[in-house]
């Protein structure tokens, strides 16, 4: 069965209204709660995801961001990435654009790590919370293992490999 996961829950629902409708009734706000809040930020990104798509060459891609780009294409990689928005998840499609469009592995690995932990608003937060000094001891420190772990993962995966990766990108609407 594809969706276990749904029957099971929509199964623990079912009973719990016979248990303590209360819980049920909790976890139905909560759902709402929770589709609401992605119907906000889900659109907006799915629509910036399919402008760069259209709008944004391939060859130009290539240039910024492919095997040749060096250190600029880290660095536009981890503007991206700190510059996003939206949850974790929301950087795949974006990866996945980016693989399409010829962007060095590395670069899209470390655009990835970037979304999901260096992003501005998670640093002022950050700042918030634990002060300037920790945030930048930390978010620096991070900053050096995404881009060794990057560099590594480039370094680790043979050529056939990586264009496994990248046929996958480009084959993947065609499933």
């Amino acid at each position: 069965m594809k969706n276990k996961f749904l029957v099971l829950s929509v199964i623990i629902l079912v009973v719990y209204i016979f248990i303590d409708i209360s819980v049920t009734i909790q976890a139905f706000k909560n759902t709402g709660n929770q589709l609401w809040s992605m119907l906000l930020i889900v659109p907006p990104i799915f629509l910036l995801i399919g402008l760069f798509d259209v709008w944004v060459p391939r060859e130009k891609v290539i240039l910024l961001m492919g095997e040749n780009s060096g250190i600029k294409g880290m660095f536009l990689a981890f503007l991206l990435g700190a510059l996003s928005a939206g949850p974790t998840m929301a950087s795949f499609p974006v990866a996945l654009i980016m693989l399409k469009k010829g962007a060095k592995y590395s670069n899209v690995l470390f655009f990835v790590m970037t979304w999901s932990t260096l992003k501005i608003p998670i640093i002022i937060f950050q700042v918030s919370q634990v002060g300037l000094t920790l945030t930048a001891i930390i978010n620096i420190s991070m900053l050096f293992v995404f881009i060794i772990g990057a560099i590594f993962a480039e370094k680790l995966f043979t050529s056939e490999e990586k264009q496994q990766f990248y046929q996958k990108a480009i084959n993947y609407n065609k499933q």
